[in-house]
């Protein structure tokens, strides 16, 4: 049976925002005596539409402004732009590297991630193994971004496969659960060491010689 992966991005291939960029944004944004939940309130707050393309950089960082009570020129928010596209960018070389197996052995691979405008431009410019995944739903080009029914049905729709043969691939269980109302299969990732072996598990990943000596030797003893 034919099946296809669709992979998050953040949390899963990408790393999730690092505390170093979250740290630098703050001293970029905040003023003297302002809480920091304040700014975070503001910027997660506005971050679905700006996922989902509604929101340029500045308008958004315009908005997380407004909500500071403060402006910021269009200077700064160039600046703010380039922190947080900075602050998202590392990956996880391990799973950079499962999704080249998966590709290179003939697996369907796809991408579902909520992600604005900047940083998709960011990792489209920098990173080739974007090319192996068929289908790639950035939020911000399909104007859905999860856990929305409607960003599954836009995979489903652009893989042209029925939901039953689609493995969903995430780090939030309210994304697995919206995958599975849509009819996919889901898999809560943790590790890359424990989602290899479900791939392993399910026959969507051929062994190779190290799987066969972990399955011997699993403690490394």
């Amino acid at each position: 049976m034919r099946s296809t992966v669709l992979f998050d991005l953040f949390g899963v291939i990408a790393c999730r925002q690092s505390a170093e960029g979250r740290e630098r944004l703050e001293r970029l944004v905040l003023a003297p005596g302002v809480p920091a939940t304040r700014f975070w309130d503001a910027y997660w707050g506005l971050r679905p539409p700006y996922d989902r393309g509604e929101l340029t950089g500045s308008a958004y960082w315009g908005g997380v402004a407004a909500a500071l009570g403060t402006r910021f020129d269009s200077r700064r928010a160039e600046t703010l732009i380039a922190a947080d596209v900075d602050s998202w960018s590392a990956v996880d070389p391990p799973m950079v590297a499962l999704v080249e197996e998966l590709a290179s052995q003939g697996c369907r691979i796809g991408l579902l991630s909520n992600i604005p405008e900047e940083l998709a431009a960011h990792y489209e410019a920098r990173h080739a193994w974007l090319r192996h995944f068929q289908v790639r739903a950035l939020s911000c080009r399909t104007g859905q971004a999860k856990p929305d029914p409607a960003a599954y049905h836009w995979c489903r729709d652009a893989l042209r496969e029925d939901p039953a043969r689609i493995l969903f691939v995430d780090d939030r269980p309210e994304n697995i659960h919206a995958a599975r109302a849509a009819g996919m299969r889901g898999h809560l990732f943790t590790t890359p060491a424990r989602f290899r072996r479900h791939l392993l598990r399910a026959a969507l990943l051929r062994p190779s010689s190290g799987d066969a000596a972990e399955a011997r030797d699993p403690h490394g003893t």
